[in-house]
């Protein structure tokens, strides 16, 4: 008898799907206010480029960059940029927004990060960067450590600022804990259904996608393993997205209400390839 296979056996052809869908959604939506980004603002969260360092004529690449608006912000900083991500339409619009920005040096590269190395063609960087918003869309951690690592120049390293998977445990309405989702050390994966996206209200198709979680100890341990030697990981109380219950501060973050319980919402990690590393 043959048994059906589970949604989650196909997740990267849903993935893919669903990502498709959102790229010109979210191109159009204020959430990712393009109009600012060509009018020279930067997206970049105020933390990073001061935990990044100057990036000024290195060459870095940016691991699932969506539209690309980070991976042009880092551009316009000095870097030599590449980003990477596997929806061709995503692709499509930040070649589209470089060209708009006159930045005429960013190059984009369509695969899934399982096969970075080989659409790369075993090339390496000075600084391999990921975004917000990724870590949940990882099957296998330790696969996706070993690729960063094998990306990052000796002597390199790599950097991600992400939101943290410890509130993704709870399910929140109207900005209170109503009950737990899932356990913080369930690894998933967990189908879901949503028509829309996070930017806002919209038509969508494509509405089945596939998620995971990582909790930070399995992140640290992974990009160890890999053979990266962690320089720092941090854990903020603030994040960069305006969800509900939260409060902004001057600095434009989102932060808890300081007389309810604190929880992390962001962390930051960099991680670095010694020089001799492979000698």
């Amino acid at each position: 008898m043959e048994v059906a296979s589970s949604p989650a056996d196909d997740w990267l052809r849903l993935n893919r799907a669903w990502w498709d869908k959102r790229a010109p959604v979210h191109a159009a939506s204020g959430f990712y206010d393009v109009p600012g980004f060509l009018a020279g603002k930067d997206t970049l969260r105020a933390f990073e480029p001061g935990e990044v360092g100057d990036v000024r004529g290195k060459r870095l690449l940016h691991l699932m960059c969506h539209i690309g608006l980070d991976t042009l912000s880092w551009a316009r900083r000095g870097a030599v940029v590449t980003g990477l991500d596997f929806s061709q339409p995503a692709l499509d619009t930040a070649a589209s927004l470089a060209a708009q920005a006159g930045i005429g040096s960013a190059r984009f590269v369509a695969a899934e990060i399982g096969g970075a190395n080989r659409a790369l063609t075993a090339e390496t960087f000075d600084i391999v960067y990921t975004g917000t918003g990724v870590t949940q869309w990882i099957p296998d951690i330790g696969s996706w450590a070993r690729t960063v690592a094998a990306l990052v120049a000796p002597g390199g390293f790599f950097y991600i600022a992400d939101y943290h998977p410890f509130p993704d445990s709870f399910d929140i309405v109207d900005g209170e804990v109503r009950c737990l989702r899932h356990g913080y050390l369930d690894h998933g994966p967990w189908v879901e259904q949503a028509a829309g996206s996070y930017t806002g209200p919209a038509q969508t198709s494509a509405n089945t996608f596939i998620k995971w979680n990582h909790h930070i100890g399995s992140v640290v341990n992974a990009l160890a393993a890999a053979g990266l030697r962690i320089e720092f990981l941090h854990e903020y109380d603030f994040t960069d997205a305006p969800f509900h219950g939260l409060e902004q501060g001057e600095d434009g973050l989102w932060r808890i209400p300081a007389d309810r319980f604190q929880i992390p919402l962001m962390f930051s990690l960099r991680a670095a390839k010694d020089p001799d590393a492979g000698d």
